[in-house]
């Protein structure tokens, strides 16, 4: 009796294949490789040696390239409007990004810029910046709100994240973070707008359903931890998973509060201690460094790497795009400056943008190559895995295929 082949509609051919599902050899390749999808999903991702004899519809030549999962952009804030090119100017004069802050500079400022536009000019506005990732492989990309910080605009934020994502191309996953800054018409009243964040913002946010996560900023300037933890509270009795920006500016021990609300991640990192570390190994906790924030503000203090990797902490690395703090477009970048900045191989850095990555987005079915995963897939023309990480500028992408088309 004959074996049963799988139904497949597409086959890829000719690869040198980067599956990334062993995340303890993530560089592992396979060459001489074939793809096979049907719906959209893979059902074969292997040597050509041992695949099944496809009968497929449509064969895709790879011809040498080597093919990794579409890449995955796990924090950005991409949907705001205006732009803060003239702060950046500030802090070359040797401003700090606090003094910005506290002058009704930061986050409020793009906050008007963001109230004042309509969900179409949101779009407009960000529809470049998500093009730019793409250009790089990315498939899958986390946009925050953030910038409303009031029911209508943080709304309109998540509507236009969630048109992006149909209009490009592209799985949006849409985080609420109302706990972002404090907005001026609650100035000296943190408590009372945390009040409206969870007892307003994200009844009416989860009930439409635009809310995959919640989020907040923990530091002296955002949210303190007691508060965060109110939010979190609220957030995971409505089933809601929550990840922190914790440990940017200072150490509020946000991380390790974010553990024990068993949070898919906590980023940033640069002052996180031991404690915080063996937080997130015994949860679960994925690390999401921020290598664009930590050039862009010109910070001295280097995330404790070292210390991660030996707690067995994953790693994710993500662009962090947004206009006060990190306004970069190019996963691709986003790599090269972990490996420089922060000391991460080029194995790290790989499965921090594929199988870290969507670990920070609650997803087991984007990230590798597998059966069962979506077929999203970057083709490069490259003649090793290291070039995606050594390069500075360059578009090595040769296709990219979302949900196998």
């Amino acid at each position: 009796m004959s074996a049963i082949v799988p139904a497949c509609d597409t086959l890829w051919t000719g690869a040198r294949l980067l599956p990334m599902t062993d995340p303890a050899r993530p560089d592992a390749l396979i060459e001489d490789a074939v793809i096979a999808a049907r719906g959209g999903r893979v059902v074969y991702a292997g040597p050509q040696a041992r695949a099944p004899a496809f009968r497929p519809e449509r064969i895709i030549a790879c011809e040498g390239r080597l093919v990794t999962p579409g890449l995955i952009d796990c924090h950005t804030h991409l949907v705001y409007g205006g732009s803060r090119a003239g702060e950046f100017e500030a802090r070359l004069a040797g401003v700090s990004y606090e003094e910005i802050a506290r002058a009704g500079g930061g986050i409020v400022s793009t906050m008007r810029a963001t109230r004042a536009a309509s969900e179409a000019e949101l779009v407009a506005a960000a529809t470049p910046r998500l093009a730019d990732l793409i250009a790089d492989g990315v498939t899958t990309v986390e946009i925050k709100s953030g910038y409303g910080l009031e029911l209508a605009a943080e709304r309109r934020m998540l509507l236009a994240a969630r048109t992006l994502g149909a209009k490009l191309g592209v799985s949006v996953s849409t985080t609420f973070l109302g706990a972002h800054a404090v907005p001026p018409e609650f100035a000296g009243r943190a408590d009372a707008y945390l009040d409206d964040v969870i007892d307003v913002m994200l009844p009416a946010l989860a009930d439409e359903g635009l809310v995959d996560a919640v989020d907040a900023f923990c530091e002296g300037i955002g949210f303190s931890p007691a508060q965060v933890e109110r939010l979190f509270a609220a957030a995971r009795r409505r089933g809601i998973p929550v990840k922190l920006h914790a440990e940017q500016l200072s150490n509020l021990h946000g991380a390790a509060l974010a553990a024990r609300y068993g949070a898919l991640s906590a980023d940033h990192l640069e002052h996180l201690d031991a404690v915080g570390i063996a937080a997130m190994a015994a949860s679960g906790t994925i690390a999401t460094l921020l290598p664009g924030a930590y050039y862009f503000t010109r910070e001295t203090v280097l995330p404790p790497v070292a210390a991660l990797r030996a707690a067995g902490v994953p790693i994710a690395l993500a662009t962090d795009c947004n206009p006060g703090t990190s306004p970069l477009t190019s996963l691709l970048l986003t790599m090269n400056m972990g490996a420089t900045l922060f000391r991460l191989t080029v194995a790290e850095c790989l499965a921090g943008v594929t199988i870290h990555a969507a670990r920070v987005l609650g997803r087991d079915d984007i990230g590798a190559l597998a059966p069962g995963h979506w077929a999203d897939l970057a083709v490069w023309d490259v003649s090793a895995p290291a070039e995606l990480v050594y390069r500075i500028g360059g578009r090595p992408l040769h296709a990219r295929y979302w949900r196998g088309q």
